[in-house]
């Protein structure tokens, strides 16, 4: 990983401006020039580590003199760069077990959040089932004692009917048995007795 590297397979992505370590000679790139040092800043294998790369690399964009004019990037003399640390330094491990640390708890903390959601979904589907059988129950009996009322009324309409129908028939036969009488008779009381 000290040698010259062209892989753009292996190249950090993410990378910032660093100082020269303490006992390191800069060192010149296949162009000429006198390298930058890098330091890797993503989450990754590298971080922390420093590393040379050419000044006129491509993925190195000019310095902007404002903030709404940015220059043209120059075009690609060389795309060296070559390793200065071969291994990640004390606080790049520490913060990469500290980062996967967080990064495990708020997976457990999303996973146990998803997990009381369902529960309480279960649960509130549970209860609305339960109420849903409820009122189900509820309506089956208000239908019943519904259609118990109904044939209730039904037959005391009934009764009614054929208490209403016997007492016309009973008027009808003694209207009958008097027309009957009145026909059968001498005549008595056919017209009325006027009296001076």
């Amino acid at each position: 990983m000290n040698l010259p590297c062209s892989d753009q397979s292996i190249r950090p992505r993410k990378m910032q401006s660093a100082s020269l370590p303490r006992g390191v000679e800069a060192v010149r790139c296949w162009c000429g020039d006198v390298c930058k040092v890098k330091e890797v800043t993503d989450f990754s294998d590298w971080l922390g580590m420093k590393f040379f790369m050419c000044a006129n690399y491509e993925s190195d964009p000019p310095e902007s003199i404002s903030a709404y004019v940015r220059p043209p990037s120059p075009p690609p003399l060389c795309m060296y760069y070559r390793w200065i640390d071969t291994k990640m330094s004390d606080w790049a491990v520490t913060e990469i077990r500290e980062r996967g640390r967080r990064a495990w708890a708020s997976l457990d903390l999303e996973e146990r959040r998803e997990k009381a959601e369902a529960e309480e979904k279960a649960e509130q589907k549970k209860e609305w089932e339960d109420y849903c059988v409820e009122q189900r129950a509820f309506l089956d009996e208000m239908i019943r004692k519904n259609q118990e009322e109904k044939l209730r009324l039904e037959e005391v309409y009934r009764q009614r009917e054929q208490a209403r129908e016997a007492e016309r028939e009973r008027k009808r036969e003694r209207a009958r048995a008097a027309k009957a009488a009145e026909e059968a008779g001498d005549g008595k009381g056919k017209y009325p007795c006027w009296t001076q």
